[in-house]
């Protein structure tokens, strides 16, 4: 099978339901900016020590969360309804435990950090704020078309686990937190 099909050279793509649309259609951006937050998360798992097969498991898990949702935004809007719809409150809930289990590991949060610490919970930041640009598009789409209202929730609870899984890695790697510094405090 050859990888090219040369249909998309005018700026079109089909959905998984046959529909055609413009490859800056709404839609189609939104379930691209996943495949970007996937291939993130990817390298996210490059810097990971191999001794945290736990998180490593997290990771490949979301990944394929993620390629779960992005066929769910492959569909046109007249397609989308249950029957294709994936993401769920049962992964939404088992992200806020995992938050949960990973944030006993860390010190209280008393002020706000900065993405930094290491390579591993800087690219972590990274993906916390891909997934909140994936969830601005949804919203916008949403308001447009149809979508699974789970999958809303799912990015924002996301967003939330990236967060809590920088300060984790900084924390295991006993590296330091990046604080933020009021502007008047700076020198």
């Amino acid at each position: 099978m050859r990888i090219y099909t040369r249909q998309g050279d005018k700026g079109m793509t089909r959905l998984a339901d046959g529909t055609r649309l413009a490859k800056d259609h709404l839609r189609v951006e939104s379930y691209g900016y996943i495949d970007e937050l996937n291939s993130h998360i990817g390298l996210l798992i490059c810097e990971i020590p191999q001794q945290e097969a736990g998180l490593l498991a997290d990771l490949q898990l979301l990944q394929q969360e993620l390629f779960d949702l992005g066929g769910e935004l492959a569909f046109s809007s007249s397609a989308q309804n249950e029957s294709i719809w994936q993401v769920n409150e049962r992964w939404i809930n088992r992200l806020e435990q995992q938050i949960d289990s990973y944030s006993e590991h860390l010190p209280p949060l008393r002020q706000f950090i900065l993405p930094g610490g290491s390579r591993a919970a800087a690219q972590a930041h990274v993906v916390r704020t891909l997934v909140r640009h994936c969830e601005r598009l949804l919203l916008t789409l949403s308001r447009e078309e149809c979508v699974n209202p789970d999958a809303l929730a799912y990015l924002n609870r996301m967003s939330d686990w990236f967060f809590t899984i920088a300060r984790y890695l900084i924390c295991k790697s006993e590296g330091q937190e990046v604080f933020w510094v009021k502007a008047t405090d700076r020198r």
